[in-house]
């Protein structure tokens, strides 16, 4: 079995402007590989890199060196070197991402939300919106919420639809940014669900959880980041 997705030697610093110019690394040399059907959580002290890490690997940060080597389309590509072209295909198709934010259009419904990534994909309209009910629902989200536009909801509530927007598409390659973030205790059950079956139909999974007790149980590896200065 292939890698669904494989870091090489991954480099990548910051320069300060404002601050003289000074220059400091975050990561230098990182290699991960995720497969099929495998979560990884990344784990490592705070400022160590773990951000910086899913951002490159999502594609808002640009690479310095190395690889990031992502299953699209039946072959190869690599996102550190990919244009903007490229980019935007691989997260259409193949790479999804849920973060701690949701951000969205203003007076667009949660429900439209929801449903954007599954027609842009080609689907149905009026099925990708069933579809994103059927998530919201399935997340507790009371169906009075679904037809308004998230932006005046809750930081939990805002939480789903941000979940149900990024689990909806059945992404090949999902990344999560702290995907119980704000959830309550029954909505942790729902996210733990989600990812077992992302995972059963085969999807790599790569995520921060500062949840222990959810990472434990969705996770079948850690993946440390350890600072520059330490790993060097």
């Amino acid at each position: 079995m292939n890698a669904a997705l494989e870091v090489q030697a991954l480099n990548k610093g910051f320069t300060l402007h404002l601050q003289g110019g000074i220059g400091f690394q975050v990561l230098r040399g990182e290699a991960l590989t995720v497969m099929p059907g495998e979560c990884v959580a990344l784990t490592g002290p705070s400022g160590a890199g773990k951000s910086t890490l899913m951002r490159c690997l999502q594609g808002n940060y640009g690479a310095d060196a190395g690889r990031i080597m992502v299953a699209h389309r039946g072959g190869l590509a690599d996102l550190a070197a990919a244009d903007a072209r490229l980019v935007r295909e691989i997260r259409r198709e193949t790479l999804g991402y849920v973060s701690q934010f949701l951000r969205v259009i203003p007076r667009v419904s949660a429900r439209d939300v929801v449903a954007e990534p599954l027609i842009d994909r080609g689907m149905d309209p009026e099925a990708a919106r069933e579809h994103a009910t059927t998530l919201l629902t399935r997340l507790n989200l009371p169906p009075r919420l679904h037809g308004l536009p998230p932006a005046t909801f809750s930081g939990g509530e805002q939480q789903r639809v941000n979940l149900a927007r990024g689990f909806a598409p059945d992404y090949p390659i999902l990344l999560l940014d702290e995907p119980t973030a704000s959830l309550d205790a029954g909505n942790r059950e729902v996210v733990i669900g989600l990812i077992h079956e992302a995972k059963a139909r085969g999807a790599a999974l790569v995520g921060i959880f500062h949840d222990i007790e959810v990472r434990d149980r969705v996770a079948d590896r850690l993946h440390e980041i350890l600072p520059v200065e330490d790993a060097a």
